[in-house]
């Protein structure tokens, strides 16, 4: 039997957000961080997140990342809903469905960088064989297949920022979620790192990004700017012109 257009479509969402909310109570006061947001993002988009301090991205990155749940509304991750899902629940899904990348990188500093990346499988339960073939196959893929044995003060910013970025995809996650992973690093380690997630991307992996840095949301396909809670604009990016 044939799949429906329904069908077809909500396959290809792997974000569907529904009135997202979240309040926080700081005393007397309710801080209304994310405000009924409606959002989509299909399968291999390339999204920029992007706000000022206060605007709600963090908030709004936290819960799609599965690390924080939702004071209303409905989050649909990869066509499971995971917005009333226990902490427990919450922590599986992550697991299987996220790649996380941060501005901090959150390297073990006296591991190897192919240590590094077979964390998640060892979490996981993966084999020792199959842990190294696959920390080794994520490690070459972004350009680090030199580097595997050495640890985190012996390299660069820029690799180990790769060494978190194999780290995230080690378990071939549904969605790569960056946050602020260019904040650290000077401005032609980031277009390096950037380069590289566009890459990722055209090989098909999904990306959201979360930056207030524009150069840096310049290299997504689409931007999200978020506002005292809400959705400011969405918008599509022109292509970055590279030179010769």
């Amino acid at each position: 039997m044939k799949a429906s257009d329904e069908e077809r479509r909500n396959d290809a969402v792997i974000i569907r957000t529904e009135g997202l909310t979240k309040h926080y109570v700081l005393g007397a006061e309710t801080v209304r961080a994310v405000r009924q947001i409606d959002l989509t993002i299909e399968r291999g988009e390339f999204v920029a997140i992007m706000g000022p301090s206060g605007s709600g991205k963090s908030t709004f990155m936290n819960m799609i990342g599965c690390l924080d749940t939702p004071t209303a509304g409905k989050y649909w991750l990869n066509g499971q809903l995971v917005s009333d899902l226990s902490d427990d629940q919450l922590a599986r899904v992550r697991n299987r469905e996220i790649g996380f990348v941060f501005q901090t990188f959150n390297l073990l500093p006296r591991a190897t960088a192919l240590h590094n990346v077979e964390l998640p499988l060892i979490y996981a339960g993966v084999g020792s064989k199959e842990r190294r073939r696959r920390a080794e196959e994520k490690l070459e893929l972004v350009g680090l297949a030199d580097r595997m044995d050495h640890k985190p003060p012996e390299m660069s910013g820029g690799q180990r920022q790769r060494v978190a970025v194999a780290r995230a995809l080690v378990n071939e996650p549904a969605l790569l979620l960056a946050d602020e992973p260019t904040g650290n690093l000077d401005s032609v380690t980031s277009e390096e790192i950037m380069a590289q997630m566009e890459t990722l991307n055209e090989n098909g992996q999904t990306i959201v990004l979360v930056t207030h840095e524009h150069d840096i949301a310049a290299h997504a396909r689409r931007q999200v700017h978020l506002k005292d809670g809400l959705v400011e604009q969405d918008f599509l990016n022109e292509p970055v012109e590279t030179s010769a």
